[in-house]
C-alpha cells in the first residue's frame, strides 16, 4: 500500500469528536479567530460536567452574538451590554440552572461596564466568559476599551493615544477588587498549552457556580486577524508579544472556598 493512500474506514480510530454541546454547523467566524476555540472549551466543560440540559447561555452583541447558533443548549440574546442583567434575572428565577454569559470586550467593557461591575459587586452566582481581542470585531475594527496604546484601529488610524482616549481597561484587575467576586482569572488562547489552561479555568468557573460560591469570570485573550490586519499565525504571535505584557495572565482572585474545590 502506498503510504499516501487513505486507510480503510474500519482501520481508523476516532481520537476526537465535536462536543455534543456544540451544534454540527459551519461557523461565521473569520479564519484564525479564536471565538471558535472558546466555544469548544465551554462546550467540552458542559459535556464533561453533564450539565448541558441544565444550562442557559446569554449572548451579547458583537461577534459573540452568534454563539446562540452554535451551542446546543438553551440560549437567549441580550441587548448590547446587558447580558449580566439578563443572566441575573434568569438565575434568580431558575436558581437550579447553570447560567453563563458570553461577551466580547466592546460589549462587556464599554456599554456593559455598569452591568458587569454591579453583577460582580452583588456576587451573582453566574459564570462570565469574557473574550478580549482588544478591538470591536463586528462593527468594523474600531478602538475598544481594551485597545492597546499605539494600536492602529479604524477609529485610531495613527494608533491609540492615551492622552486623548485614555488607557486600556483591565477588567480582571478591576473586578477582583469587589467583595462579591469569587473567581476572576485571565487566560489566553494563542497556543496549545494556554488553551489547556483556559479550559481548566472555565471548568473551575462552572464548578464555582455549581457550589453556589458566587460570581466568576474567565477572561480569555483572543485573536482578531481580520481587524488586526494579520495572518492567523501572526495574530497568535501578537497575543504573545503585545497583549500578554499589557494584560498579564494569572489568577486575580481565587477565594479560599474556590481553592478548596481542587478542580
Amino acid at each position: 500500500m502506498n503510504i499516501m493512500d487513505p486507510l480503510p474506514v474500519d482501520q481508523l480510530e476516532i481520537v476526537y469528536d465535536r462536543p455534543d454541546a456544540l451544534d454540527n454547523m459551519v461557523t461565521s467566524y473569520c479564519p484564525g479567530c479564536t471565538h471558535g476555540t472558546a466555544h469548544k472549551l465551554v462546550a467540552e466543560v458542559l459535556d464533561e460536567m453533564d450539565i448541558r440540559d441544565q444550562t442557559i447561555g446569554v449572548a451579547s452583541v458583537g461577534c459573540s452574538v452568534f454563539s446562540y447558533n452554535y451551542f446546543n443548549c438553551d440560549f437567549v440574546e441580550a441587548a448590547h451590554g446587558r447580558a449580566p442583567a439578563m443572566a441575573t434575572g434568569i438565575k434568580r428565577v431558575l436558581p437550579e440552572r447553570f447560567v453563563f454569559t458570553y461577551q466580547g470586550d466592546g460589549d462587556l467593557a464599554s456599554i456593559g461596564m455598569g452591568e458587569i461591575v454591579h453583577a460582580a459587586a452583588r456576587g451573582e452566582n453566574i459564570t462570565v466568559i469574557f473574550i478580549n481581542n482588544a478591538i470591536y470585531g463586528m462593527t468594523g475594527g474600531q478602538m475598544a476599551p481594551t485597545t492597546l496604546p499605539g494600536m492602529v484601529t479604524t477609529s485610531s488610524p495613527t494608533g491609540r493615544d492615551p492622552l486623548a482616549t485614555g488607557y486600556p481597561m483591565h477588567v480582571s484587575e478591576l473586578l477582583s477588587t469587589l467583595q462579591g467576586t469569587s473567581y476572576i482569572v485571565r487566560r489566553s488562547m494563542h497556543d496549545v498549552a494556554n488553551i489547556r489552561k483556559a479550559k481548566k479555568a472555565i471548568r473551575t468557573a462552572f464548578e464555582v457556580q455549581a457550589h453556589g460560591l458566587g460570581f466568576s469570570l474567565v477572561e480569555l485573550l483572543s485573536t482578531c486577524p481580520t481587524n488586526w490586519g494579520l495572518q492567523p499565525l501572526a495574530a497568535c504571535q501578537f497575543v504573545s508579544d503585545r497583549m500578554i505584557p499589557a494584560f498579564p495572565l494569572g489568577d486575580y482572585k481565587v477565594t479560599e472556598a474556590v481553592k478548596a474545590l481542587k478542580v
